[in-house]
């Protein structure tokens, strides 16, 4: 099942949070919830954590958005797009002290959220480089998820469902539990960026996650009623990093 990027939007106008959350549909996205003050925004963070929240700067009651902002940041590294009516330097300066990620003008339209939400993506995998220069389209990769385009849309997979990944000349397979994705980065690429510590390439064309191997045999791996290639001169390494008795 593919799981899309969660985004919460801080809106007081209901009309405009409603028509902004049509568009995160219409574009794929999840929207945790509307919320029109701040102190309930920070409440919802606690209990749902969304991946990016969408924020008006001019919300009612005792927090605006941008002192929302710092309340959030204080405990969670959240990225913020502050969405506003309001563009003047005094309000442009104090937004500007939370490091948003983005900053988007009412009234809104979907190719501007679209675009701004695709470069904080970008903009989270820059500060969370791999050891290779990222190729053009290559998936995004944070700490525990990797977000991946699919059907023109962008998705989360989380890194501890991802079963392996197969090469295929230049792209390669991203293969779930429920899903294939096809994605337009070779495998050496798909291999510096996923973390070490549970990937391993075990053939020139397979890069597996330890935790989802179910058997090692003398040339293979199963993997979910998956039968994968394992080079003989990868074997010795492989089991190294698995605990055997």
């Amino acid at each position: 099942m593919d799981i899309p990027v969660k985004l919460l939007v801080v809106e007081d106008d209901m009309i405009i949070a409603a028509d902004i959350a049509l568009h995160l549909s219409k574009l794929g996205y999840e929207v945790s919830g509307i919320i029109s003050r701040g102190e309930e925004a920070i409440r919802h963070v606690e209990t749902n954590r969304p991946d990016l929240i969408l924020l008006d700067i001019t919300l009612k009651g005792p927090l605006d958005g941008i002192e929302t902002a710092h309340a959030i940041h204080r405990q969670w590294n959240i990225p913020i797009i502050y969405v506003t009516a309001y563009t003047d330097e005094a309000t442009f300066a104090r937004a500007k002290k939370t490091r948003p990620y983005a900053y988007i003008s009412k009234p809104i339209r979907a190719i501007e959220l679209q675009r701004a939400i695709e470069l904080t993506i970008s903009r989270l995998a820059d500060e969370h480089p791999s050891t290779s220069d990222p190729a053009p389209d290559a998936p995004f990769v944070l700490s525990d998820r990797i977000f991946v385009r699919h059907r023109e849309k962008i998705i989360k997979i989380f890194i501890a469902d991802i079963l392996y990944v197969e090469a295929d000349r230049s792209y390669c397979h991203l293969c779930t539990t429920n899903n294939e994705y096809l994605l337009t980065t070779p495998l050496k690429v798909m291999e510096d960026k996923l973390p070490g510590n549970c990937f391993v390439r075990v053939h020139r064309s397979f890069l597996v996650n330890l935790t989802q191997v179910d058997e090692v045999g003398e040339g293979h791996i199963g993997i979910k009623g998956k039968t994968i290639p394992l080079s003989h001169n990868l074997r010795e390494a492989l089991l190294k990093r698995i605990q055997t008795i």
